[in-house]
């Protein structure tokens, strides 16, 4: 009985994404080769972000987390809304305790990840690359936590995504 029943089992198949998820990556992938400002998820195994001010206070954290990192790993300004986007590991968002000057966000969030050349302050206002990324790191989740919590950058995220978001993150 044994042996029919596994005879007669369908073959097993390896767990496929779906065409959308896909086509996705690849729009991703060939923004990236383009030079162009790309969407992408946050969370699975990429990386995770963490949302603060772009004020002076949080200019002077990533200062301290050069000296943490021996060069801070990569953080977005985005001159727009005056924010700093850290990307931190994926996973960071489930165990990031909670922050009177930062706000963590994985999945199901997006990110604008803008082209690798942008690195200086844009002539439009938009992202670019504060501290450039670097394929070696991101930004730790528990030394980011504390140095933000040191220097307590104003003003906070939280009423702007209370805001967006229609509740607190």
């Amino acid at each position: 009985m044994m042996n029919r029943l596994v005879r007669e089992a369908p073959a097993s198949r390896p767990p496929t994404w779906p065409t959308w998820r896909i086509a996705e990556l690849l729009r991703n992938l060939l923004a990236v080769t383009r030079r162009e400002d790309t969407i992408v998820r946050l969370g699975g195994n990429l990386f995770d972000v963490v949302v603060t001010s772009s004020s002076f206070k949080a200019r002077a954290a990533v200062d301290v987390m050069d000296e943490v990192q021996g060069g801070c790993g990569p953080v977005i300004e985005d001159t727009r809304d005056g924010s700093f986007y850290w990307l931190v590991p994926p996973g960071t968002a489930d165990r990031w305790p909670q922050h009177t000057h930062a706000v963590c966000l994985g999945a199901p969030y997006r990110i604008t990840l803008p082209s690798l050349d942008s690195t200086s302050w844009p002539s439009v206002p938009g992202p670019y690359w504060y501290r450039p990324s670097r394929s070696d790191r991101l930004v730790p989740g528990i030394p980011l936590w504390k140095t933000l919590a040191l220097h307590q950058p104003e003003p906070t995220p939280h009423a702007a995504f209370e805001k967006r978001l229609g509740g607190t993150p």
